[in-house]
C-alpha cells in the first residue's frame, strides 16, 4: 500500500515501489529531503491510486496537469480506475464487495477533483465512457458513493455545456467583428459610427468592463490547454493522434482578444479627423490603463499600451504634443520588458499578495499579462528535461509546471464584482477595427507623411 508520507532519503536513494496486496513491482520513486524528485511513469500512476488508508497528496494530483506530456488523460484515468478496482480483489466476491465499498469514497473524491479541475478532459468520449463504467461499478458496492458520482457527473455535464455555449458565442462575436465596413473613416465622417467616448467617458467604468471580458474569457481556459500548446510527443510513448488533436481554442481566443483590444485602441485614436479629439482619446485610454493597473488587470493594461505604441499611433507627433504623457510613461515603465519584465513581475507579486489576503472580490482580481505567462511556462518546459537519463519522469519539473498553472487556476476563479454594462461590452467585442494597413492610411490622413519612407508607404497602401 502506498505510504501516506514521503520516503525519507537522499537524492541518490530510490525506493522500490509496490503495495502490500501482492501486486507486481511498480517501478521506483526517488526522494530528496523528503520530497519526491523523480519516478517511473508506472510508479507515478500507482501513486495516484487511492486505497482505504491512502489518498494522493496535492502534488501528485496537480502533476496530472502536465500528464499529457507523457500519456493521454483517458489512458491515465483508465489505468488508475483499473488499479483501484484490482487492488480490492481477493478472490472472494463478498469480501471484494466489502473492500471496494471502503475505498469507493476515496475514488469518488479523486474523480470529483478530476472533473472539477480538468473538466475538458471529459470532452473525450473515452473519458466519459470510463466515468460511466466506474459509476456502474460503484453502484454495485456503495449507494452513497453512487449518488455522489451522479451529482458529480451532472455538474460536469453542466460545465461542458456552458463551455460549448461560450465557444459558440465567441465565434458569433468574432463573425460580427469581422464584418468590417469598406471604410470606417467614411462611416465616422458621416456621423454613423460611435466612438469609445460616446459609449463611455468614465475610465474606471471602461476598465471595469474590460475586466469583465478578461475574467469571462479566462474562466473558460482549461489548464490542459497550456500544456497542449507546446507539448511534444514523448519519444518513449506512442500517442501521435492525441497530440494532433490539440484543443487550445479557448486559449487562442483569449490571445486574439488581446490583439483585438490593441487594434481597437489604435483604431479609436487614428479615426478622428480633428487633432483635439485624437488627443482626448489618447488621454482617456491612458486613464483607462491606469485604472486597469489599479484593479490588477495587467492583460488589458498591456494591450492598451501595445495599441498606443503601434507605429500608426506613435507617429502622430502633433497629436501627442497636446497630451500630458507623464502618467503614460509611468505605466510604460511598469510594463517595461527589460530585465525580463522585472517591474511588471514585482507589481504582479504585489497584486497576488493582495489577492491572498483580500477582504473583497475586487481585491482578489489578478489578471496576468497572458502572453508572458505562456512564455514563462513554455521556457520552464523547454529549459529542463521531462525525463532523466535513467528513464524516470522529472517530478520536480512537473511540479514547477503544475504550480504555475495552479496559480492561474486560482486567478481565473474570481467572479467579477463590477456591474455589467451590456452596451459597452458589446461595443468592445464587436465594433469594427482597422487592419494594420488601414491604420497606417488613417494615420497618414490625420497627419501627413513626414519623410520619403512614409510617402512611399502611403503610396503603396493606396
Amino acid at each position: 500500500m502506498p505510504p501516506t508520507t514521503p520516503y525519507a532519503g537522499k537524492f541518490s536513494s530510490c525506493a522500490s515501489y509496490s503495495n502490500n496486496n501482492n501486486h507486481p513491482h511498480y517501478g521506483e520513486m526517488c526522494y530528496h529531503d523528503n520530497s519526491l524528485v523523480s519516478a517511473s511513469l508506472e510508479a507515478l500512476i500507482q501513486h495516484l491510486v487511492p486505497t482505504v488508508d491512502y489518498y494522493p497528496d496535492v502534488k501528485v494530483i496537480r502533476v496530472h496537469l502536465v500528464s499529457p506530456l507523457f500519456l493521454p488523460p483517458y489512458e491515465l484515468m483508465t489505468r488508475v480506475c483499473h488499479l483501484c478496482v484490482e487492488q480490492q480483489r481477493s478472490g472472494d466476491a463478498l469480501l471484494d464487495k466489502i473492500r471496494f465499498r471502503e475505498v469507493a469514497p476515496k475514488l469518488v473524491q479523486l474523480l470529483t477533483e478530476w472533473t472539477e479541475t480538468f473538466p475538458y478532459d471529459f470532452r473525450d468520449e473515452r473519458m466519459m465512457r470510463c466515468l460511466k463504467d466506474m459509476t456502474h461499478h460503484v453502484a454495485r458496492g456503495d449507494e452513497y458513493s453512487w449518488r455522489a458520482m451522479q451529482q458529480m457527473t451532472q455538474r460536469l455535464i453542466k460545465r461542458l455545456s456552458a463551455l460549448g455555449q461560450y465557444e459558440e458565442a465567441v465565434a458569433a462575436l468574432n463573425a460580427v467583428a469581422m464584418e468590417r465596413p469598406a471604410s470606417l473613416r467614411s462611416k465616422q465622417a458621416s456621423g454613423q459610427r460611435s466612438d469609445v467616448l460616446s459609449m463611455c467617458d468614465d475610465p474606471f467604468v471602461l476598465a471595469q468592463q474590460l475586466t469583465h471580458i478578461e475574467l469571462d474569457r479566462l474562466s473558460f481556459i482549461g489548464p490542459e490547454e497550456f500544456i497542449q500548446t507546446f507539448a511534444m510527443k514523448d519519444p518513449l510513448e506512442n500517442h501521435k493522434g492525441f497530440f494532433r488533436k490539440r484543443k487550445t481554442s479557448n486559449l487562442e481566443a483569449y490571445i486574439s482578444w488581446f490583439n483585438r483590444l490593441s487594434y481597437l485602441v489604435a483604431t479609436e485614436i487614428c479615426m478622428p479627423m480633428k487633432k483635439k479629439q485624437r488627443a482626448r482619446i489618447i488621454e482617456f485610454f491612458i486613464n483607462v490603463a491606469q485604472e486597469c493597473f489599479n484593479i490588477g488587470n495587467f492583460n488589458s493594461l498591456m494591450a492598451i499600451i501595445t495599441g498606443m505604441n503601434m507605429n500608426p499611433v506613435a507617429r502622430l507627433k502633433k497629436t501627442w504634443s497636446k497630451v500630458n504623457t507623464d502618467k503614460f510613461e509611468i505605466l510604460e515603465h511598469q510594463m517595461d520588458p527589460s530585465s525580463n519584465f522585472s517591474n511588471y513581475r514585482t507589481a504582479l507579486r504585489g497584486a497576488t499578495q493582495r489577492s491572498e489576503t483580500a477582504h473583497s472580490s475586487q481585491e482578489k482580481i489578478v489578471i496576468p499579462f497572458f502572453s508572458l505567462l505562456i512564455k514563462d511556462i513554455y521556457f520552464l518546459n523547454e529549459g529542463c528535461a521531462s525525463r532523466l537519463p535513467n528513464g524516470h519522469i522529472n517530478f520536480e519539473k512537473l511540479w514547477e509546471l503544475a504550480k504555475q498553472v495552479s496559480e492561474f487556476l486560482v486567478w481565473r476563479q474570481v467572479v467579477c464584482p463590477f456591474d455589467r454594462d451590456r452596451r459597452i461590452l458589446q461595443y468592445l467585442v464587436t465594433t469594427p477595427v482597422f487592419s494594420e494597413d488601414e491604420l497606417h492610411l488613417a494615420s497618414y490622413e490625420s497627419e501627413g507623411p513626414e519623410n520619403n519612407i512614409e510617402k512611399d508607404s502611403r503610396r503603396s497602401l493606396r
